[in-house]
């Protein structure tokens, strides 16, 4: 994968433009399990074992292969104990602390407008 540099133009940060820095890193955080693992650290540090505990459903792989890319895009920070097995922690860096309060958003959102939501596909699917 090739990876972007941003030089300060606007063209990088656009979201509309397929070759934007912006959109490689929205189309890395905008994926269910990059928001669930996010939601599920909150203000906390969390071993590996308990961040995949606390989401129902994610592969070893799949949680593996999200931190690493939260890790390299700066939002979790990754903590690795020299004991005897390695202990690894993972936490929310401070521009993973301020995604969280647009996750948040999405999360009350979502309880928000359940309902309307799950009434609307009956009756499209009707």
């Amino acid at each position: 994968m090739v990876t972007k540099q941003f030089n300060g133009s606007l063209d990088e940060a656009d979201l509309t433009r397929a070759d934007s820095l912006a959109r490689e890193i929205f189309s890395d955080i905008a994926n269910k399990w990059a928001l669930l693992i996010i939601e599920s650290l909150g203000e906390r540090t969390l071993r590996f074992s308990e961040v995949r505990a606390g989401i129902e459903g994610i592969s070893h792989k799949m949680l593996t292969q999200n931190l690493r890319m939260l890790e390299r895009n700066g939002l979790v920070d990754r903590t690795v104990h020299a004991t005897v097995p390695p202990k690894v922690e993972y936490t929310l860096t401070e521009s993973g602390q301020a995604l969280r309060v647009t996750i948040d958003g999405m999360c009350d959102w979502t309880h928000t407008y359940l309902g309307h939501i799950e009434e609307s596909r009956r009756r499209f699917d009707g």
